[in-house]
């Protein structure tokens, strides 16, 4: 059940608070340099690109830098720190490139408002303040990057973790194991399904509790010689030679959580606890599969768990046919050999990967919805802006209309200069994410979980699409507003 903690209050009330000073403080102390004779006689004109690549621009170069370079380490603390490095380093330079973005723009939307000069306008406006530009811009680059980075996790994750579940999980059937509790089976079980015709192999596994170093760990018992056959796990080190080495005296496979969290790596030896007491085991390899993929999971012989652990029960199982094999008759008889273990639920191997693929569909249209959510910010953000920019140029949308602009083309120049603001948040938002999502899936394989980073070009289109339609959005109510000024009123504004 939701629970609201007085720390969470106060910590989140700390924040809000503290963030609505910090956006204050520095335009505040942006405002306080600024001198009497500057403030009477405003920079007209362009922006020179020299004047804004200042100390801020080349910091921002040096964060991205150094947040590409944080990926070779492959380290998770260095990704992660590089990943904000590469946001903050986007901002900081998006000022200096807000002109020539904009300009670039600009031309093609004059082809689209063909012989109006409205494109070029708006693109003079935005480069008059290219700070507040890229200030609204970057609230649309964060809402961008986590849409890119979700759909960069989501093809990533989902594919990689997709072939986990093929290989440790592609047998025809599965005795799913009892779930929070140990209750298995003798080996009568494994033996009448071995038995039921049709049935060419039937692999257990066997599971005890143990420490290793002194830290928690699951050990399941396989048998090396048919569990590869019906499932597999994923090496992140070694190969699948390792199997065979469990039969070389004490020796144990290590799934990734074991490896990354306690430091180790092929070749060290280790000390388990067992009834009998602490022996050494010596580790063959570093893989892993999709169950226990957030456990602690130690792999040995079936010989060894039951030796030093005293485990011989079957706690799940997995079978699988002959190629010539009735399927619906082999099914019917595995459900009879089972039907005196009621804590065992047989379920199809293929059935099984497509429930929990569903689950990572559904986990990721949420993750979706709540990325469509934490865009608005930067909707409202764009309006507002527009919205000043409109107020601040009263006097010149009068002067245009009274040499004869008409209102649309007001408003023209208001959608225009959204669709250039849109496209510059696009831009950096998708650059952002797409390091984003990468640093994530080496993240994940830095964590012992190799994965294939996939493009994730239906992500990149629709934020394309995105960009475009709040552009179009974020225009309207500005646009209303310009295109309804008096050519008077608006002359006599002071």
């Amino acid at each position: 059940a939701p629970s609201v903690s007085p720390a969470l209050v106060i910590g989140s009330a700390a924040v809000g608070i503290g963030v609505t000073l910090l956006a204050g403080l520095l335009p505040a102390m942006s405002a306080g340099r600024v001198t009497p004779l500057e403030a009477l006689r405003p920079a007209i004109g362009a922006v020179s690109l020299r004047r804004l690549a200042g100390v801020g621009f080349w910091a921002g170069v040096v964060m991205i830098g150094l947040a590409v370079f944080a990926l070779s380490t492959h380290q998770l603390g260095l990704i992660g720190l590089g990943a904000a490095l590469f946001v903050v380093g986007l901002i900081l330079v998006a000022p200096a490139l807000v002109t020539p973005i904009a300009r670039f723009f600009s031309g093609l939307l004059a082809a689209i408002f063909a012989r109006s000069g409205t494109a070029q306008l708006a693109q003079g406006n935005l480069s008059r303040q290219p700070s507040r530009a890229a200030i609204t811009a970057s609230t649309m680059l964060i809402g961008m990057a986590i849409l890119i980075m979700a759909a960069s996790l989501f093809y990533s994750v989902t594919a990689g973790f997709g072939q986990v579940m093929r290989r440790s999980l592609g047998s025809d059937y599965i005795l799913v194991p009892p779930w929070g509790n140990n209750v298995g089976s003798g080996a009568e079980l494994a033996d009448a399904l071995r038995d039921v015709d049709g049935v060419a192999l039937v692999s257990t596994l066997r599971f005890a509790p143990s420490a290793l170093n002194g830290h928690s760990v699951a050990l399941l018992g396989i048998d090396p010689a048919t569990y590869p056959q019906v499932s597999g796990l994923t090496f992140s080190q070694g190969d699948a030679s390792a199997y065979d080495a469990l039969n070389d005296g004490r020796t144990i496979i290590v799934n990734p959580v074991v490896s990354s969290n306690y430091g180790l790596e092929v070749g060290d030896a280790v000390e388990m606890v067992t009834p009998k007491g602490t022996e050494t085991y010596r580790i063959v390899g570093v893989g892993g599969d999709y169950l226990n993929a957030k456990i602690a999971t130690v792999y040995v012989s079936q010989a060894n768990i039951a030796a030093d652990f005293n485990r011989n029960e079957d706690v799940l199982l997995q079978v699988n046919l002959a190629p010539d094999a009735d399927r619906a008759a082999a099914e019917a008889g595995l459900k009879a050999a089972a039907r005196n273990y009621p804590q065992f639920r047989l379920i199809s191997g293929q059935e099984y990967i497509e429930q929990n693929l569903a689950i990572f569909d559904s986990v990721f249209q949420a993750l979706y919805a709540l990325v469509l959510f934490l865009a608005i910010p930067s909707l409202i953000a764009m309006v507002n802006t527009l919205a000043i920019g409109i107020i601040e140029r009263t006097r010149e949308i009068g002067m245009l209309r009274a040499v004869g602009s008409t209102r649309r083309q007001v408003g023209t120049i208001v959608l225009a200069e959204a669709l250039i603001l849109s496209a510059l948040g696009t831009i950096f938002g998708v650059l952002a994410g797409l390091y984003l999502g990468y640093a994530g899936v080496v993240a994940m394989e830095a964590f012992g979980y190799p994965l294939q980073y996939i493009f994730p070009t239906l992500g990149v289109v629709l934020a394309l699409a995105a960009g475009i339609l709040f552009g179009i959005v974020a225009a309207i109510i500005p646009a209303r507003q310009a295109s309804r000024l008096e050519i008077v009123q608006a002359l006599r504004y002071e």
